[in-house]
């Protein structure tokens, strides 16, 4: 059997519904196909868009249309690419959904008045970066747990949650709820200073 017969066989699978093809092909792409959509989406959407919930419509468009017959893909390139294609759609849909008149992301202002964009293209003031090193420090001391050290680093360092499962060997849902609660750690030292 080729590669590309395997990709056939696939492709038969999910067109008759089966979960465990659907597992695989989001295994196989999805933390790629996350970056993707992170490079795609400038400064301003990534505050309003996540990545990884682009993707999520990705594959499910994706597999709504697999499994109506679609799609014709012949191999693993044509696969990626087809992922691709999709993904790109969906970031350039959220993207002009973002700057529709009402909800223009541009028009946004920061907390002191001044432009988001104005904030975003400097660098951090000595005091604000000061500010931010002592946050994180206190945040790490506050972990005593090694794994949700590990998550919160590799999330300061940009890893989608399905990219730091697959680095820790933990569920992507345990990820995400560890994630949760450093989150709701942070909050709670903010709201005790």
């Amino acid at each position: 059997m080729t590669p590309n017969d395997s990709v056939a066989a696939l492709m038969t699978r999910l067109r008759s519904g089966e979960d465990e093809a659907a597992r695989e092909v989001f295994a196989r792409f999805a933390g790629r196909l996350a970056g993707l959509a992170r490079r795609h989406l400038d400064g301003r959407m990534a505050a309003k868009v996540d990545p990884e919930d682009v993707v999520q419509s990705a594959y499910k468009s994706f597999f709504l249309r697999q499994r109506d017959g679609g799609f014709e893909v012949g191999s693993w390139d044509g696969l990626w690419g087809l992922l691709t294609a999709i993904t790109l759609r969906k970031c350039a849909d959220r993207a002009a959904y973002y700057r529709a008149r009402k909800r223009d992301v541009s028009r946004e202002m920061a907390g002191d008045g001044g432009p988001v964009e104005v904030v975003l293209d400097r660098e951090p003031r000595p005091d604000e970066a000061a500010a931010l090193a002592e946050t994180v420090e206190a945040l790490f001391r506050s972990i005593g747990d090694a794994d949700e050290r590990a998550i919160l680093e590799l999330s300061l360092q940009g890893h989608t949650a399905a990219e730091i499962s697959g680095r820790l060997g933990r569920a992507e849902r345990s990820v995400r709820r560890l994630r949760e609660q450093i989150r709701k750690r942070l909050e709670r030292m903010q709201a005790e200073e």
